[in-house]
Protein backbone atom coordinates (compact mmCIF):
# COMPACT_ATOMS: atom_id res chain seq x y z
CA UNK A 1 0.00 0.00 0.00
CA UNK A 2 1.34 3.70 -0.97
CA UNK A 3 1.94 6.04 1.67
CA UNK A 4 -0.89 8.00 0.21
CA UNK A 5 -3.38 5.27 0.27
CA UNK A 6 -2.29 4.48 3.90
CA UNK A 7 -2.84 8.45 4.78
CA UNK A 8 -6.39 8.43 2.98
CA UNK A 9 -7.25 4.72 4.45
CA UNK A 10 -9.61 3.78 7.48
CA UNK A 11 -6.71 2.56 9.65
CA UNK A 12 -4.85 5.26 9.60
CA UNK A 13 -7.75 7.37 11.16
CA UNK A 14 -8.56 4.87 13.33
CA UNK A 15 -4.63 4.49 14.90
CA UNK A 16 -4.82 8.56 14.80
CA UNK A 17 -8.08 8.90 16.90
CA UNK A 18 -6.15 6.26 19.15
CA UNK A 19 -3.21 8.09 19.97
CA UNK A 20 -5.38 11.19 20.01
CA UNK A 21 -7.41 10.06 23.15
CA UNK A 22 -4.36 8.45 24.66
CA UNK A 23 -2.63 11.66 24.49
CA UNK A 24 -5.92 13.35 26.09
CA UNK A 25 -6.06 10.69 28.83
CA UNK A 26 -2.43 11.53 29.75
CA UNK A 27 -3.04 15.40 29.50
CA UNK A 28 -6.22 14.85 31.41
CA UNK A 29 -4.31 12.62 34.59
CA UNK A 30 -1.63 14.93 34.25
CA UNK A 31 -3.16 17.91 35.26
CA UNK A 32 -5.19 16.19 38.13
CA UNK A 33 -2.03 15.19 39.35
CA UNK A 34 -0.33 18.95 38.85
CA UNK A 35 -3.38 20.41 40.93
CA UNK A 36 -2.99 17.74 43.60
CA UNK A 37 0.47 18.34 44.60
CA UNK A 38 0.12 22.06 44.41
CA UNK A 39 -2.88 21.94 46.50
CA UNK A 40 -1.35 19.46 49.04
CA UNK A 41 1.26 21.78 49.60
CA UNK A 42 -0.60 24.65 49.61
CA UNK A 43 -0.34 27.35 52.52
CA UNK A 44 -3.43 28.25 54.45
CA UNK A 45 -3.86 31.38 56.80
CA UNK A 46 -5.15 30.09 60.22
CA UNK A 47 -8.91 32.18 60.54
CA UNK A 48 -9.54 33.78 63.74
CA UNK A 49 -11.33 31.57 66.18
CA UNK A 50 -12.06 33.62 69.22
CA UNK A 51 -15.13 33.97 70.41
CA UNK A 52 -16.61 31.64 68.26
CA UNK A 53 -18.43 28.49 69.50
CA UNK A 54 -16.93 25.60 68.72
CA UNK A 55 -19.14 24.12 66.71
CA UNK A 56 -18.39 27.74 64.52
CA UNK A 57 -15.13 26.56 64.67
CA UNK A 58 -15.73 23.54 63.67
CA UNK A 59 -17.73 24.42 60.39
CA UNK A 60 -14.63 27.31 59.73
CA UNK A 61 -12.10 24.99 59.95
CA UNK A 62 -13.62 22.38 57.64
CA UNK A 63 -14.07 24.69 55.23
CA UNK A 64 -10.26 25.18 54.79
CA UNK A 65 -9.27 21.81 55.44
CA UNK A 66 -8.17 22.35 59.55
CA UNK A 67 -8.55 19.88 62.18
CA UNK A 68 -8.85 21.16 65.44
CA UNK A 69 -8.83 19.28 69.21
CA UNK A 70 -9.76 21.47 72.99
CA UNK A 71 -7.17 20.80 75.11
CA UNK A 72 -8.67 22.18 78.04
CA UNK A 73 -11.50 24.74 79.64
CA UNK A 74 -10.81 28.02 81.41
CA UNK A 75 -11.83 29.66 84.05
CA UNK A 76 -15.27 31.55 83.43
CA UNK A 77 -14.88 34.91 81.64
CA UNK A 78 -17.65 36.92 82.04
CA UNK A 79 -17.00 39.17 79.16
CA UNK A 80 -16.81 35.56 76.83
CA UNK A 81 -19.78 33.63 75.45
CA UNK A 82 -19.71 30.82 77.52
CA UNK A 83 -18.01 27.45 75.65
CA UNK A 84 -16.53 29.95 72.80
CA UNK A 85 -12.92 30.09 71.88
CA UNK A 86 -10.53 31.98 74.52
CA UNK A 87 -6.94 30.86 73.55
CA UNK A 88 -5.76 29.24 69.88
CA UNK A 89 -2.51 27.44 68.53
CA UNK A 90 -1.55 28.50 65.83
CA UNK A 91 -2.59 32.27 66.41
CA UNK A 92 -4.90 33.47 63.78
CA UNK A 93 -2.91 34.57 60.58
CA UNK A 94 -0.29 31.78 60.45
CA UNK A 95 0.07 30.35 57.46
CA UNK A 96 -0.01 26.30 58.21
CA UNK A 97 -0.41 23.39 55.78
CA UNK A 98 -4.17 21.82 54.69
CA UNK A 99 -5.22 18.83 57.71
CA UNK A 100 -3.24 20.85 60.40
CA UNK A 101 -4.62 20.53 63.52
CA UNK A 102 -5.60 23.84 65.72
CA UNK A 103 -5.75 23.48 69.61
CA UNK A 104 -8.05 25.45 71.37
CA UNK A 105 -8.91 26.53 74.79
CA UNK A 106 -12.42 27.53 75.67
CA UNK A 107 -14.37 29.70 78.49
CA UNK A 108 -16.14 27.03 80.87
CA UNK A 109 -19.94 27.36 81.05
CA UNK A 110 -20.23 28.89 84.36
CA UNK A 111 -17.49 30.04 87.65
CA UNK A 112 -16.38 26.91 89.82
CA UNK A 113 -16.88 26.67 93.23
CA UNK A 114 -14.17 27.22 96.31
CA UNK A 115 -14.07 26.98 100.10
CA UNK A 116 -14.27 29.83 101.99
CA UNK A 117 -10.92 30.24 103.82
CA UNK A 118 -10.83 30.85 107.67
CA UNK A 119 -9.92 34.58 107.81
CA UNK A 120 -11.16 35.01 111.26
CA UNK A 121 -7.94 36.72 113.77
CA UNK A 122 -6.41 37.50 110.56
CA UNK A 123 -5.56 40.99 108.99
CA UNK A 124 -7.28 42.80 106.84
CA UNK A 125 -4.13 43.11 104.67
CA UNK A 126 -3.77 39.32 104.83
CA UNK A 127 -7.59 38.72 104.51
CA UNK A 128 -8.01 40.27 100.75
CA UNK A 129 -5.36 38.74 98.97
CA UNK A 130 -6.00 35.48 100.39
CA UNK A 131 -9.60 35.98 98.88
CA UNK A 132 -8.36 36.85 95.93
CA UNK A 133 -5.85 34.01 95.14
CA UNK A 134 -8.66 32.15 95.51
CA UNK A 135 -10.67 33.87 92.67
CA UNK A 136 -13.12 35.85 95.25
CA UNK A 137 -13.26 39.55 95.30
CA UNK A 138 -13.91 41.89 98.83
CA UNK A 139 -17.68 42.77 99.52
CA UNK A 140 -18.18 46.05 101.86
CA UNK A 141 -16.19 46.40 104.44
CA UNK A 142 -18.15 47.40 108.65
CA UNK A 143 -16.55 47.33 111.78
CA UNK A 144 -17.07 46.27 115.12
CA UNK A 145 -15.71 47.09 118.70
CA UNK A 146 -12.90 45.04 119.09
CA UNK A 147 -9.42 45.25 120.49
CA UNK A 148 -7.47 44.01 117.23
CA UNK A 149 -7.55 46.95 114.69
CA UNK A 150 -8.51 45.94 111.46
CA UNK A 151 -8.88 42.17 112.70
CA UNK A 152 -11.13 40.07 110.99
CA UNK A 153 -14.34 39.02 112.73
CA UNK A 154 -16.55 37.87 110.86
CA UNK A 155 -16.98 36.83 106.85
CA UNK A 156 -20.38 37.28 105.66
CA UNK A 157 -22.75 36.91 102.41
CA UNK A 158 -26.35 38.85 101.70
CA UNK A 159 -25.73 39.97 105.51
CA UNK A 160 -25.11 36.02 106.67
CA UNK A 161 -22.35 35.19 108.45
CA UNK A 162 -19.88 32.26 106.53
CA UNK A 163 -18.09 29.47 107.97
CA UNK A 164 -15.11 28.90 106.80
CA UNK A 165 -15.27 25.96 104.31
CA UNK A 166 -18.72 26.64 102.84
CA UNK A 167 -18.70 26.71 99.03
CA UNK A 168 -19.61 29.52 97.04
CA UNK A 169 -19.30 30.71 92.85
CA UNK A 170 -15.81 32.72 92.02
CA UNK A 171 -15.58 36.08 91.92
CA UNK A 172 -18.41 36.28 94.58
CA UNK A 173 -18.05 39.19 96.99
CA UNK A 174 -17.26 38.24 100.72
CA UNK A 175 -17.94 40.50 103.14
CA UNK A 176 -16.04 41.47 105.87
CA UNK A 177 -16.69 43.01 109.91
CA UNK A 178 -13.48 43.94 110.86
CA UNK A 179 -12.44 45.30 114.51
CA UNK A 180 -12.24 48.99 115.00
CA UNK A 181 -9.00 48.56 117.97
CA UNK A 182 -11.03 51.62 119.74
CA UNK A 183 -12.09 49.28 122.23
CA UNK A 184 -9.95 47.72 125.35
CA UNK A 185 -11.67 45.15 127.84
CA UNK A 186 -11.13 42.55 129.52
CA UNK A 187 -13.18 38.89 129.46
CA UNK A 188 -15.76 40.45 131.92
CA UNK A 189 -16.58 42.58 129.16
CA UNK A 190 -17.13 39.58 126.89
CA UNK A 191 -21.39 39.78 127.83
CA UNK A 192 -21.51 43.55 126.83
CA UNK A 193 -19.84 42.74 123.57
CA UNK A 194 -22.04 40.03 122.66
CA UNK A 195 -24.77 42.37 122.99
CA UNK A 196 -23.16 45.47 120.66
CA UNK A 197 -22.55 42.53 118.01
CA UNK A 198 -25.36 40.06 118.09
CA UNK A 199 -24.08 36.56 116.28
CA UNK A 200 -25.90 36.88 112.61
CA UNK A 201 -27.64 34.10 111.68
CA UNK A 202 -25.68 31.07 109.86
CA UNK A 203 -26.43 31.26 105.74
CA UNK A 204 -26.73 26.65 104.85
CA UNK A 205 -24.09 25.87 101.84
CA UNK A 206 -27.24 24.81 99.91
CA UNK A 207 -28.99 28.18 100.26
CA UNK A 208 -25.69 29.97 99.34
CA UNK A 209 -25.66 27.81 96.51
CA UNK A 210 -29.44 28.86 95.37
CA UNK A 211 -29.21 32.28 96.08
CA UNK A 212 -25.92 32.44 93.73
CA UNK A 213 -27.44 30.58 91.13
CA UNK A 214 -30.37 32.68 90.87
CA UNK A 215 -28.37 35.44 90.72
CA UNK A 216 -26.07 33.97 88.06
Amino acid sequence: MSLRKYLTSKVFFAQLLAAMAIVGLLAFFFFHWITYVTKHNEEIMVPNLKRLTTEQAEEKLDELGLEYEILDTLDFKPNLPKLSVVLQEPEAGELVKGGRTVYLKINASSYKMVRIPDLVDKTYRQAVPTLISLGLAQGNVSYAPHIGKDMVLEMRLNGKKLKPGTKVYKATKIDLVLGDGAVVFDESDADSLRAILPEPEVLPEEEIKDSLKNGQ
